[in-house]
């Protein structure tokens, strides 16, 4: 099963972080990461920009709206996200586990089963 982990944090704090915050921060996450690269279980991961390069599309009455920003205003924000390919959801729990406890930045990582659709494709 795929699953989709998403990494919640405080934006202000982790954009912050100095070249030299970054570079240990990412060192850490890269060593949790290593075994599941190399394993072939580790798909996409991917980090956002800041919600202030977001924009939303939403549904309006007539046509669809364009605004600037994200669409949820909360104090955490989507900031990067994990592509895994685990057995069990216990494996995707300790996995996020270790990435909680090496970054200082992350208040919470959401897990969620990932499926791939891909149009036309009937094995997806």
């Amino acid at each position: 099963m795929l699953y989709a982990i998403l990494c919640y944090a405080h934006e202000e704090t982790v954009f912050a972080w100095t070249q030299e915050e970054e570079a240990a921060v990412m060192e850490k996450l890269y060593a949790v990461q290593e075994p599941l690269a190399r394993s072939g279980k580790l798909g996409p991961v991917g980090r956002l920009m800041p919600t202030t390069a977001a924009t939303t599309v939403r549904k309006g009455k007539d046509e669809p709206l364009v605004i600037d920003g994200p669409f949820a205003e909360t104090k955490e924000a989507l900031l990067g996200f994990y592509v895994v390919d685990f057995e069990t959801l216990d494996e995707a729990v300790a996995f996020s586990k270790q990435l909680s406890s090496v970054n200082p930045g992350s208040t919470s990582y959401e897990i969620r089963p990932f499926y791939v659709f891909r149009p036309g494709d009937t094995t997806s």
